[in-house]
């Protein structure tokens, strides 16, 4: 699987995508893909985020972390989308990124891209499933691959059974309250084996 191109694209303003994505990652590296994290653009008031301590020493410390491009998303065969959930959906931030890939759409260039979603929320009926299901929505059309991990693993369970995506639980001081660690590379592992599968069988 060494040919398969992950990339990783998270938003987070306070770190807790920002982690998602890391086990990502390593998950994609344990699956031996090349495997490159992005960050979507900040396009928060930097007054709002200079408003709050977490997430100014986030923003600062993510701050080369490379943002995504439209030709990353090209040049993948596969991609994990970390978002924490805003009122049941993605946040502004991730909606504005994939509101400019109507050009590659348009060209067919996201057609059989394999993808997959994780999301933070405080509270476990927040709207977790409903913002995975929003960014797939937007991958459908494209004509992307989704590849939940449905219950394909009993560490899902452990991570709170999420078949859609791994979400995690954050409470008001920014700990994750399930340990998700094993189910975000199992995720992982199980989208980098499927666009495998899927890049070889177009050769």
């Amino acid at each position: 699987m060494a040919n398969v191109k992950l990339a990783v694209i998270y938003y987070s303003s306070t770190g807790t995508n920002y982690q998602l994505a890391q086990w990502a990652e390593a998950g994609g590296k344990e699956a031996g893909a090349d495997v490159k994290v992005f960050k979507v653009p900040e396009t928060a008031p930097q007054a709002a985020i200079e408003s709050n301590p977490a997430w100014k020493a986030h923003y600062d410390a993510t701050k080369d972390v490379p943002e995504v491009t439209l030709n990353d998303l090209e040049e993948a065969d596969a991609m994990i989308f970390s978002v924490p959930t805003r009122f049941g959906n993605m946040p502004s931030q991730m909606k504005a990124f994939l509101d400019t890939t109507g050009g590659l759409w348009f060209n067919g260039k996201l057609v059989n891209k394999v993808v997959s979603a994780m999301t933070s929320a405080q509270n476990s009926h927040g709207g977790q499933e409903a913002t995975i299901l929003s960014l797939y929505t937007t991958m459908y059309h494209w004509g992307a691959i989704v590849a939940a991990p449905g219950y394909t693993d009993p560490i899902l369970f452990e991570a709170g059974g999420n078949p859609y995506g791994t979400s995690v639980t954050v409470d008001q001081n920014g700990k994750m309250k399930e340990n998700v660690e094993a189910a975000v590379k199992h995720q992982a592992k199980r989208t980098v084996q499927i666009a495998d599968a899927i890049k070889n069988a177009n050769k």
